[in-house]
């Protein structure tokens, strides 16, 4: 368990971003305990507990659980559990060299989709951790004799450095997201991977979208999904090119080429969520429904808030607290567009809410031009 500052400052910064009162928290903890066979305490006493909570002096472990579920966050993003990643590993200094071992990949591997399951639930608060891993990383690359292992360890590095491009992405810094990407891409063609090279990529592409460069963004987009590239890659990566190529294909105005490569999208998406080959990839009916919602708004038309509509009410296929933010945002645009003005700055009210939870500077600025209209 984390120290009790660390869990006071958690469990104000929830409520807080959420818009409730203690008392409003109190009330929701109550049914909340009701609904699982629980007597709650009486009014009086669950208020000092609360607040004993807050203050850290005592830590809530017998009301994980609801208060989870009131603030609909994990327990460590409450303060209630401590993040504990992987064992650091031992890696050598400058002037040393290493034999790659497969045991020790595989442990870099783990940490790496440790990082990924994180960033899903927590968002900016583990960049620290994802950057120092990477650096680790191509520390250990740098020094490393040749052997058959190299190519295996370059592709851990090429996905841990595009998650920490991801994260830097969304945090606003553009410059950091691109080179963490170059990064990526030099590791991913040092590992003689084609599907984490197309991945990694497109993905990059977003900076430049975000940079406002829609016209850029489908060109990097185009070499990522070239023929040579495609016949190497599994269909559910196809899938998602193809809907990365809609996206920014919309953001420049060619909506009958953002519809083709939508179509292209749903054509070759297989069953299921995910692949065990693509750890970096989750990709299914409801988020492709969340991109063509994503794709009309940017074109302005109203069929938008229809397939946004239905993304919403499918909310619990999606994987993160940042997606669900992103997907309100595009809701609130289109809703916009459409004239709806008070209904788009309801959702973007949620989307803040978000946004704030996950420390998304990107969805804060697209927010805060949405507010603002």
């Amino acid at each position: 368990m984390g120290d009790s500052g660390a869990t006071e400052s958690k469990l104000r910064r929830a409520r807080l971003a959420a818009g409730m009162t203690q008392g409003e928290v109190r009330a929701k903890l109550t049914q909340a305990r009701r609904r699982r066979g629980k007597m709650p305490p009486k009014e009086a006493s669950l208020k000092r507990m609360y607040t004993s909570w807050e203050t850290g002096a005592v830590i809530p472990t017998d009301w994980r659980d609801e208060l989870c579920e009131v603030f609909e966050l994990p327990p460590a993003a409450l303060g209630l559990v401590e993040t504990t990643p992987p064992p650091a590993l031992d890696l050598p200094s400058t002037f040393e060299v290493v034999r790659l071992d497969p045991a020790v990949i595989s442990l870099l591997d783990q940490q790496t989709n440790f990082y990924r399951l994180q960033d899903r639930l927590l968002g900016a608060a583990i960049i620290p951790q994802t950057e120092a891993h990477v650096r680790n990383l191509e520390q250990m690359l740098r020094n490393a004799l040749p052997s058959g292992h190299l190519p295996t360890a370059a592709v851990t590095l090429a996905e841990a450095a595009a998650l920490a491009g991801w994260q830097a992405l969304d945090a606003g810094d553009l410059r950091k997201a691109w080179d963490l990407h170059d990064i990526a891409k030099s590791a991913a063609r040092q590992g003689e991977n084609p599907a984490v090279l197309a991945h990694v990529t497109a993905q990059q592409a977003y900076v430049l979208l975000d940079a406002g460069r829609a016209a850029d963004a489908v060109e990097l987009v185009e070499y990522a999904s070239e023929p040579r590239l495609l016949g190497q890659v599994p269909a559910r990566l196809r899938s998602w090119l193809a809907a990365a190529h809609a996206e920014f294909l919309a953001a420049a105005g060619d909506r009958s080429g953002a519809m083709r490569r939508l179509d292209q999208a749903a054509d070759v998406l297989p069953a299921g969520d995910n692949d065990p080959e693509l750890p970096y990839l989750m990709l299914n009916g409801a988020h492709l429904a969340r991109w063509r919602g994503n794709c009309l708004a940017r074109l302005g038309e109203d069929q938008a808030i229809e397939d946004l509509t239905a993304a919403l009410d499918g909310l619990t296929t999606l994987t993160s607290r940042r997606a669900e933010a992103g997907l309100r945002v595009d809701l609130a645009l289109a809703l916009r567009k459409r004239g709806d003005l008070d209904e788009s700055r309801v959702q973007a009210r949620q989307a803040a809410e978000l946004a704030g939870t996950t420390g998304s500077a990107r969805q804060r600025a697209r927010i805060a031009e949405l507010l603002a209209a």
